[in-house]
């Protein structure tokens, strides 16, 4: 389990050095332990809601298998998935997700919403806080250079108006 959620922590830090929100996926094939699809965060790329990590694991592993039902996979997230990422979860059928930080704005697997335990068509198992701490350490340091950037950008902003009133 830890190989395949350090191969989602580099995916994330991918999408951290492209200015993107730190999150990365992997789709496993568990019966042979392939990884078959990989995805990372890629919206402000892309200029694309739908661009998520799990959103690109999945379509990248559908295309491996050539089909659109993924039994007998896992996927492993670096952050608990949201409402359209969960729903396409279930509707890959996928066996089981593992994220590691939990999301108490929009995480839809245990937070703010169980769509797992939902009377839908498929019920994937859960487990979260898989390495945690380095989940959520890559999320918070993105975070924190992003403020700082932005107070940069403030501060230099007011400077411009100041030797422009001179």
């Amino acid at each position: 389990m830890e190989k395949y959620m350090k191969r989602a922590l580099e995916l994330a830090q991918a999408a951290a050095a492209e200015g993107e929100v730190p999150v990365g996926a992997v789709v496993v094939k568990k019966t042979t332990g392939e990884i078959i699809g990989e995805g990372r965060n890629m919206r402000e790329t892309q200029k694309n809601a739908l661009a998520h990590a799990e959103i690109q694991a999945i379509d990248q592993a559908c295309r491996k298998l050539g089909g659109w039902r993924l039994p007998e996979c896992a996927i492993y997230v670096t952050l608990e998935p949201c409402p359209m990422c969960c729903g396409a979860i279930i509707n890959s059928r996928i066996d089981d997700v593992y994220f590691g930080a939990y999301d108490l704005k929009s995480g839809s697997a245990v937070s703010v919403q169980h769509m797992f335990e939902l009377p839908y068509n498929h019920f994937p198992n859960v487990e979260g806080g898989l390495m945690q701490e380095e989940c959520s350490a890559v999320l918070s340091e993105f975070f924190r250079q992003l403020r700082i950037k932005h107070k940069m950008l403030k501060e230099i902003k007011s400077l411009d108006k100041v030797t422009d009133s001179e």
